[in-house]
């Protein structure tokens, strides 16, 4: 991490009583963002141990992951008009694939796998009927379907299908009555936000990227921003991740998983101090 940045995490250190608002909203996002990196985790390991041992592949439905205590479980269901569990997968809180349990009995839904199923296909049918939701080439939208406490909610991501590029919005967050009825959705970035990964045109590497925020989608990181800064930065060089809002700088660590949010008026000081001391 640069000079700078170092300044505005020793200035963030000094200003903590100004910063506790932000703090509180930076940790919801934060917890928002794991749950969905843990399940997208359990979804992207799950396939690829249940696929090459599961033969009847015509028989798949989806798939849906979720959380309990500490375990992370990913199951694959049938197309029926009334479908069931093909195969279990569960996975420990470090997703040690050798620690993974692989279950192929089919079995009833439980109880909360079928309200995660009932929402993933109101957002299925949602997204089929409705043109807020948008495709683009060589993507693919992600369906995860939460449940947190007394919130349900459905978010929607947009995944690359090659390799060698990060993508930032085209993402939304549909949110659900208790009988799993919608209730609103929305949009969360207003546009898609592609960021290769590969090497610059003079053969350095990329260390720092950036994505900038329009006022309707927050100050703050998303819930999505964290969870694919969280899935893809592991497969790239970069160092820092800068999301750029009217008010505020938030600097993502990829090396730490931290996140570092001052407000630009923060900024705006410490960039005075440092060219006063540039001019001593």
């Amino acid at each position: 991490m640069n000079y700078f940045l170092l300044s505005l995490l020793a200035f963030s250190l000094t200003s903590s009583h100004a910063q506790t608002n932000i703090d509180k909203q930076k940790e919801k996002i934060l917890a928002e963002g794991m749950r969905l990196y843990r399940s997208e985790m359990a979804s992207w390991y799950g396939t690829d141990l249940f696929l090459p041992r599961y033969e009847n592949k015509e028989n798949i439905g989806g798939y849906l992951s979720y959380t309990e205590n500490e375990n992370a479980t990913c199951i694959f269901f049938s197309k029926k008009p009334n479908p069931q569990v093909l195969g279990t997968i569960t996975f420990n809180q470090n997703y040690e694939l050798e620690q993974a349990l692989v279950d192929l009995t089919t079995r009833d839904f439980t109880k909360k796998e079928l309200d995660l199923y009932t929402l993933r296909q109101a957002a299925l049918e949602d997204i089929i009927r409705d043109t807020l939701y948008k495709r683009y080439q060589n993507t693919q939208l992600n369906l995860v379907p939460l449940i947190h406490g007394k919130e349900k909610k459905v978010y929607i991501l947009t995944g690359p299908s090659t390799s060698g590029v990060v993508i930032f919005g085209n993402d939304y967050l549909i949110t659900f009555n208790k009988d799993n009825t919608i209730r609103t959705k929305k949009q969360l970035h207003k546009n898609i936000i592609p960021i290769h990964t590969n090497e610059t045109e003079d053969g350095h590497s990329v260390l720092s990227t950036v994505h900038s925020h329009l006022p309707e989608t927050g100050h703050l990181p998303t819930a999505t921003d964290i969870c694919t800064l969280l899935l893809y930065t592991p497969f790239t060089t970069w160092e820092s991740h800068i999301i750029i809002s009217d008010k505020h700088r938030s600097i993502w660590d990829c090396k730490r998983n931290d996140l570092l949010v001052l407000s630009n008026e923060a900024i705006d000081k410490i960039k005075q101090h440092q060219n006063a001391k540039n001019k001593d």
